[in-house]
């Protein structure tokens, strides 16, 4: 039968959000691009409706977020892999498995417009039958594909579970694991403690513990765009997952103190201490992410000290009563919201980016008064990121001493401390209520 002009024309824009997402996909696994840079440059995004636009990236995070499974789960379907010409083909199968086992697409829907989009790649034709079949498979068999390669290990990149048994063990490793395949709730920082009820009302959100409300990721209610959600046009809160919110907090009292954020951007801790009433200097190495951070800080009404600076190399002030250094990291704690992060990263990464870690608690040192507090945190979950760094700078500076985190300063979240004194969350944490980014911090004082 020959389809309806009008259908073909409903069809379109179906196959071009998922032509976008299949060249999305390819920017990130081959390419080696953060998501959020390929999303925000993609040349083609912007010809979408806002309705495309957001099926392009539900459907290409929740690719990335399923991968290690989906990938085990063609290789059970696939006779033999697929030739590394036939990558796109590859990244095709990977889309409508995602489609039919996470997102809930209707299986005609998912499997007709993979086929239509094999039909459409250059030297693909001869696969359409492949794609079919193997689709259809998923389509019948999802569930019991699904019991087949559980959660733990067969879902995550090798290295990053060697990495995460070997520091926890398994079973906390296979609950990290799972937390990391569930879509994440959306928190907000109230810039006013006094008024995290009455925003918590407007935005269908309930409070955590230390004052972070928290959206249920599929509110009807809730606006598309955040721009338009209540309150922000206002200033009256900010997006920051619960577990960044804790850092800057561990701080205590910072009303009039000078504070020093280093490696600030995008600037979620800065505005906590503005809005405590500190006196704050940010620095960022990055000139167009303090631009974004300024930005922010003048929607919420709030006022801090920029400049753009390598933090290691930075001396315009010293003496900070406090030192916020949130330093560059794997990110690996964060990889519910940037599930991109686990094939961006590999091993290799982590020793360079400890060796900068190094540094840069040297200069936040130099640069913190005697008796001040230093605040290390890093959103990894890797050891060498977290505690194995600040072992090596109690071993290098007599002058710096560990001050133990004490229970109430983490609001009685008690699994979230460590041994030694320290933060450690994972994203299993507060699972029942959706659970937190994976965070370290120290807390640090320099002696006289």
């Amino acid at each position: 039968m020959t389809e309806s002009p009008k259908r073909k024309a409903e069809a379109r824009p179906a196959i071009s959000a998922r032509s976008i997402a299949l060249d999305l996909l390819s920017r990130v696994l081959e390419q080696k691009r953060p998501l959020e840079e390929a999303f925000e440059r993609h040349p083609d995004l912007g010809k979408l409706e806002n309705r495309d636009r957001q099926f392009v990236r539900a459907l290409t995070t929740a690719t990335l977020r399923h991968l290690a499974r989906i990938d085990r789960i063609l290789a059970l379907l696939l006779e033999r892999p697929l030739p590394a010409r036939a990558r796109n083909i590859t990244d095709v199968l990977r889309r409508g498995a995602a489609q039919l086992l996470v997102l809930g697409t209707p299986a005609h829907a998912a499997v007709d417009s993979m086929v239509a989009l094999t039909a459409g790649l250059g030297g693909a034709a001869g696969y359409k039958g492949l794609v079919n079949a193997v689709l259809r498979r998923i389509a019948q068999d999802g569930a019991q594909l699904l019991a087949d390669v559980p959660p733990g290990a067969a879902s995550l990149p090798d290295w990053l579970w060697q990495s995460w048994s070997r520091a926890y063990g398994v079973e906390q490793a296979a609950a990290i694991a799972a937390a990391l395949l569930d879509e994440p709730p959306l928190d907000f920082t109230v810039k006013r403690p006094a008024e995290t009820a009455r925003w918590g009302e407007a935005l269908h959100a309930r409070a955590l513990p230390g004052g972070t409300l928290r959206r249920a990721p599929h509110d009807p209610e809730r606006p598309q765009r955040l721009y338009e959600a209540p309150g922000f046009a206002e200033g009256a809160w900010w997006v920051q997952d619960f577990a960044a919110s804790l850092p800057a907090k561990l701080l205590g009292d910072v009303f009039n103190k000078r504070v020093l954020d280093l490696c600030a951007a995008p600037g979620g801790k800065t505005a906590q201490l503005a809005a405590s009433g500190a006196k704050v200097t940010a620095i960022d190495r990055s000139q167009d992410r303090l631009q974004r951070l300024k930005q922010n800080l003048d929607r919420l009404g709030l006022i801090a000290e920029c400049d753009a600076a390598d933090a290691t190399l930075w001396d315009a002030a010293k003496d900070f009563d406090a030192v916020l250094l949130d330093a560059p990291c794997s990110s690996t704690g964060t990889l519910r919201r940037h599930p991109d992060v686990a094939w961006l990263k590999d091993p290799r990464d982590i020793v360079k980016l400890a060796a900068a870690q190094d540094r840069l608690i040297d200069a936040a040192l130099r640069l913190t008064r005697p008796g001040g507090t230093l605040l290390y945190c890093v959103c990894s979950l890797e050891p060498e990121e977290g505690p194995e760094r600040i072992a090596a700078a109690l071993a290098r500076h007599s002058a710096l001493q560990r001050a133990p985190l004490g229970e109430a300063e983490v609001f009685g979240l008690r699994e979230v401390l460590t041994p030694e004194g320290d933060m450690r969350t994972f994203p299993c944490h507060l699972a029942e209520q959706g659970g937190m980014d994976g965070f370290y911090a120290a807390r640090l004082v320099k002696t006289g």
